[in-house]
């Protein structure tokens, strides 16, 4: 093996103050006791990352619905049969809960095969039993609904687990169910995910039936910040040219635990020599084959040092070593045992729901569309365990080249694993709340504002280390009123910055075109981003979710320029407050934080810095050369919105913007106003 480059798009650290592990007298953790003081709602939407006690604490308030708020039945519905297990009995009166989570057999659909003539029907047999809780998988309620109707489920709770499986698409049955079952308004419904994103790819509910529900949300940073053992965590992109297979010691390292998921192999990045002969290569690489282990199926390899590798292959599809492979890895027996495996190669497995407590590396190849998958794929490595102190997600990626017939395709991957890079920075930080910086202006309670306190006359900075949450004044920042911007402002800033980062015009202006005006991107792009997704708020709320979300990014980015200039020669950063004070030098050295700052900075620019280190100097410049090529022209709708900020400019400064003036951003807006009057001239000419 070569070196290990090191070289993280993005790396968090944090406290272990091991507060996510404790649990109360009912033996509730804190995102549990958080869900569980909602329990009295009908709709009730649990955003939570994986490995957060999720099905706990579905546990804890589908047994109050049914002992105390009249409910009937409770059914669990999982996206695949493996996480029924999720589900098993649990003794909750032992760590002090009022009753047992208990599931008679028949009735885990997951493992039974389901009596009355297959699953579908045991459904209705439940219903009519007096049991009360059922556990099924997505398509089995499902096909139950269709061949029942939705009436018979009245008064039931229905929980969805893995609820980013469900859209709004109308080819999505379980998705237009959800819809009937919301409008019925006869049952609970209780919703869980850990990646719950609506700019990914399909909405997950109409924006009507959203508005029904109660959102719990447990932030990635509150959940690793309470970790016991595991303090940092690095995300990074690496790009490679020729095969992956050659370039994939720069960043194996056979010393951490190690899931590998190979590429599709339809995919630009597989080797197209066939899935099963990549996984060979792959071993090959780690050291020397030395056959299969009889009991557990897993491939034992030497390395060049002489350490042993128990290589658990779940590439291979062939039924019985599948089969083998599968059950050694769920062997209960063996959960805390650091030494059962090493590595484990997968391809469309070993993402949600699989618990491999001592994974210190998730190493993709490939770009993945979905951030979802991105979320679920990094949160195999996000599980706390004893001696784990340090994690990363690396995603491997082919440099485009110029001999490709598809070049283009190339390019857009580098982009969108920017954007998810970009994304999942923002995922794993700390939670901003952004107020005006005004006369009335006073500290929030709970917020430390640093060595010198809070200063009325100066910038502040505070934050709280139980919630995990900044508190930062912003001059000329624009408070939402309607209660809908409001909860968008405290908890869908990250929808926004979706839909922002994975804008294909904005990342790649923002990355390489270097006549871009930022307010280009952070005012204009930003503000028809926040109009597109919320056109039921009026324009003073559209502006005021555009201004919180840009902050946020660009806080994040500045602070992240910050830990990346202060990196010591060995890699290392400052400790778990490294982000914290990164945000609050930021904030600091400048002399007055205001939203115009904010609006000047590029969000893309520090991504840029990375990617000019990650990726070689012949491919960047090829990347450019690529984007720079396509010629940007002004629409009518940025033309109409730069006016509207043209005539913000005359009211603070008495003048309409200039097209001589040497402000880029001033410039930009006289253009606004000069290409509406062009038009307007012209369609007046005919």
């Amino acid at each position: 093996m070569t070196d290990i480059k090191s070289i993280p798009s993005v790396s968090v650290s944090y406290a272990s103050n091991g507060s996510s592990t404790k649990a109360n007298e009912l033996g509730m953790r804190v995102m549990q006791e958080r869900a569980y003081e909602k329990r009295g709602e009908q709709y009730l939407l649990i955003k939570s990352p994986p490995a957060s006690g999720k099905s706990r604490a579905l546990m804890f308030i589908a047994l109050d619905k049914l002992n105390n708020q009249g409910i009937k039945k409770a059914i669990i519905v999982v996206p695949e049969k493996s996480i029924g297990a999720s589900f098993n009995d649990e003794p909750l009166t032992q760590y002090g809960f009022y009753w047992d989570w208990q599931v008679v057999p028949k009735w885990n659909l997951c493992n039974a095969p389901g009596e009355d003539g297959g699953k579908v029907n045991s459904v209705k047999s439940f219903l009519e039993s007096d049991d009360r809780i059922l556990v099924c998988t997505h398509a089995t309620i499902r096909f139950a609904v269709d061949k029942f109707g939705i009436q018979v489920f009245d008064d039931c709770l229905l929980a969805v687990d893995e609820f980013h499986h469900v859209s709004a698409n109308p080819d999505n049955k379980l998705g237009i169910h959800l819809g009937s079952f919301i409008a019925r308004d006869k049952i609970h419904i209780v919703a869980m995910t850990g990646s719950y994103f609506r700019g990914d790819a399909e909405a997950v509910l109409s924006p009507q039936d959203e508005a029904k529900f109660e959102t719990v949300t447990y932030t990635y940073y509150e959940q690793l910040n309470g970790y016991e053992y595991l303090k940092t965590l690095d995300i990074g992109y690496y790009f490679y040219s020729g095969s992956y297979i050659d370039e994939i010691t720069d960043v194996l390292d056979t010393n951490l635990k190690t899931i590998i998921h190979i590429p599709n192999v339809n995919s630009r990045e597989s080797t197209q020599r066939g899935k099963t002969t990549e996984v060979s290569e792959i071993l090959g690489v780690m050291g020397e084959w030395k056959g299969k282990d009889p009991t557990t199926g897993f491939d034992i390899v030497v390395t060049a040092d002489g350490r042993t590798l128990k290589v658990a292959d779940l590439v291979d599809d062939g039924p019985e070593r599948h089969s083998k492979v599968l059950t050694a890895l769920k062997d209960p027996t063996k959960k805390n045992n650091r030494d059962h495996v090493d590595v484990i190669i997968a391809l469309g497995m070993a993402k949600e729901g699989f618990d491999w407590i001592w994974c210190e590396h998730a190493l993709t190849i490939g770009y993945r569309s979905s951030l979802t998958e991105i979320i679920q794929i990094i949160g195999r490595a996000t599980r706390d365990a004893k001696g784990k102190t340090r994690s990363k997600f690396t995603n491997l990626i082919a440099e485009p080249d110029a001999s490709e017939e598809k070049v283009t395709d190339a390019v857009n991957d580098t982009l969108k694993a920017i954007a998810a890079s970009l994304l999942m920075e923002q995922v794993l930080t700390p939670k901003f709340n952004f107020t005006p910086k005004n006369p009335q202006a006073a500290p929030m309670e709970g917020f430390d504002y640093g060595e010198n306190g809070y200063n009325p006359n100066g910038n502040n900075v505070g934050f709280n280390e139980e919630t995990g949450q900044f508190h930062i004044e912003v001059k000329g920042l624009i408070e939402p009123k309607s209660k809908d911007a409001k909860r968008i402002c405290q908890e869908d800033l990250n929808e926004v910055i979706t839909a922002f980062v994975q804008d294909k015009t904005a990342i790649e202006r923002g990355l390489f075109d270097e006549e871009m005006v930022p307010e280009e991107l952070t005012q204009v792009k930003m503000g028809k981003i926040v109009r597109d997704k919320y056109p039921e708020l009026d324009a003073e709320d559209q502006e005021a979710v555009r201004q919180h979300a840009i902050a946020a990014l660009n806080m994040t980015q500045q602070a992240k320029k910050i830990m990346n200039e202060g990196i010591s020669d060995n890699g290392e950063r400052a400790g778990s407050t490294a982000f914290i004070q990164g945000v609050r030098k930021y904030a600091m050295d400048v002399r007055d934080l205001d939203i115009d700052l904010i609006d000047h900075i590029n969000p893309f620019s520090e991504a840029y810095a990375i990617l000019a280190k990650a990726m070689n100097e012949e491919s960047l410049r090829q990347v450019q050369a690529i984007i720079s090529g396509k010629k940007v022209s002004m629409s009518m709708e940025d033309a109409r919105d730069l006016a509207k900020r043209a005539l913000q400019f005359k009211n603070e400064r008495g003048r309409l913007p200039s097209l001589t003036s040497a402000d880029p951003w001033e410039k930009k807006m006289a253009e606004g106003v000069s290409f509406l009057a062009r038009m307007k001239a012209e369609a007046a000419n005919g």
